[in-house]
């Protein structure tokens, strides 16, 4: 195969546009957990209520994901795109503006990023098709290395609102999105070879097969893990160790960084041996790392490393489980990103306010991550008990260009 052959084979404009438009979203969708520390403070929220403020905005992500999953089959990935930011931009600014008074307040505000979080189901269809069966892992991978802005507001968000208070964050935030937003505007391009929208009796019918809710199931562990943690972290370093958030957040972001990295090179490790496999092996792995981490590591640094390692294989995991949803359900792709991007975002909403709950219940959040944990290893069991019909059906070798 030509070393270049991936290029040619797809529309590397719209990748990178589908790239920027996930990464600035991801940036602003986990926004309140960076700056949760401040705003805690100021607003003399509970243990449980910080976890419900920063699991709030995943929650609804995870809904409006459904929705954008509509629009994108409805209108295309690039118009779904286009509203999303624009949504998103208007409500920063009405919160910067206005300021954020009250824990409800915070609620609201999160429900608006969830906005944010949809972005998800228009970006990665937006990559997808463009490109054939043998390369979706890669631009799968790359569309959703954008999950790395969930690091940028761990490593930025903190310091910004340490100088100019927590409230001018959400107006600093409008210069990236503003430029990304014209970006995206002119690179991205609708591919020519779009399927055709459905009707809801359609959208209906992919929830009666069975593998769509595998899928679900999968990425609500990979994923939601992920944007979990990236919720959750400054707090959690804050509260466990006593780091101020502004260190809190660096350590938040090196461990957000690990996880948003390897998504690429879990899409390309897939190809070359195969999603299901891969995931196997980060199933197991991320189970071990959430179950150290769970114990309470009497230094930071040793958390640090065990997050950092739980974080390597849910990313991992997540570009894996990207590479076998195009294969499985091309046709279907944009309502089933929606779909599996929800399940993720419910993962998430579960593993942020599990969190908080724990702490606030047991003085521990070892129970919270030990029962995600658990949700690993039954992800691991699940997807052996369906990896030999898959590679008998969908995936048999004379049906697909791709390993599964």
């Amino acid at each position: 195969m030509k070393k270049d052959a991936f290029l040619e084979s797809g529309h590397t404009p719209s990748l990178l546009a589908a790239f920027l438009y996930f990464d600035l979203a991801f940036m602003v969708w986990v926004l309140l957990g960076p700056l949760g520390v401040g705003i805690a403070k100021d607003l003399a929220l509970s243990h449980s209520q910080k976890g419900l403020m920063v699991a709030t905005p995943v929650l609804a992500g995870a809904v409006l994901r459904l929705v954008m999953g509509v629009l994108v089959d409805k209108l295309s990935p690039r118009t779904a795109g286009l509203i999303g930011q624009v949504v998103v931009i208007a409500a920063l600014a009405v919160a910067w503006l206005r300021g954020v008074h009250s824990f409800d307040e915070t609620l609201v505000l999160g429900c608006f990023l969830g906005v944010a979080g949809a972005s998800f189901a228009a970006a990665l269809p937006l990559a997808s098709r463009w490109y054939p069966p043998q390369h979706q892992g890669k631009a799968m991978g790359i569309a959703g290395a954008g999950n790395s802005g969930t690091a940028l507001a761990a490593l930025f968000a903190p310091g910004l609102a340490a100088a100019f208070g927590w409230t001018n964050v959400f107006g600093l935030a409008l210069i990236p999105l503003s430029i990304v937003l014209v970006l995206f505007f002119f690179l991205a391009k609708d591919a020519p070879n779009a399927p055709p929208p459905k009707t809801t009796a359609e959208y209906l019918a992919v929830l009666k097969d069975p593998d769509a809710w595998w899928f679900m199931f999968f990425y609500g562990v990979t994923f939601g893990g992920f944007v979990g943690l990236s919720s959750s972290l400054v707090i959690y370093f804050n509260t466990q160790y006593g780091l101020d958030a502004k260190t809190a957040g660096y350590y938040t972001a090196a461990c957000v960084f690990a996880g948003s990295a390897v998504r690429p090179i879990g899409g390309m490790v897939s190809d070359r041996i195969g999603g299901v496999r891969a995931l196997s092996v980060m199933y197991i792995l991320a189970a071990a790392f959430l179950t150290i981490v769970s114990v309470g590591l009497s230094a930071p640094w040793m958390a640090l490393l065990g997050f950092a390692g739980a974080m390597l294989c849910l990313g991992t995991g997540n570009g894996a489980v990207f590479q076998l949803v195009p294969q499985r359900f091309r046709k279907e792709i944009g309502v089933m990103t929606g779909l599996v991007g929800a399940a993720g975002g419910v993962g998430g909403f579960y593993l942020a306010s599990s969190l908080g709950y724990a702490r606030q219940l047991t003085g521990s959040y070892q129970v919270g991550f030990l029962i995600f944990a658990g949700l690993a290893l039954a992800a691991l069991a699940g997807l052996s008990r369906v990896k030999t019909r898959w590679r008998t059906t969908w995936g048999a070798a004379h049906l697909s260009g791709a390993r599964i």
